[in-house]
């Protein structure tokens, strides 16, 4: 039986399909939202906020339950 073929390796076919998709989506995701008339600069501020990360020159602020 022949061996298995891969583009790169066994275990970096998986981490490449991986960073192929993000990308993708990335793509997608800033050509949609430039569409909508948004900079790229304001659509990582909404994705770093939507994430949990504070924008440039904020601070994380704890939050009582």
């Amino acid at each position: 039986m022949p061996s298995p073929a891969y583009l790169i390796s066994k275990a970096g076919d998986p981490i490449f399909a991986l960073f192929i998709g993000i990308s993708a989506a990335a793509t997608r995701i800033n050509r949609e939202e430039k569409e909508m008339g948004r900079s790229t600069q304001q659509t990582l501020d909404a994705a770093r906020r939507r994430l949990g990360f504070p924008a440039d020159g904020e601070e994380r602020v704890a939050r009582k339950n």
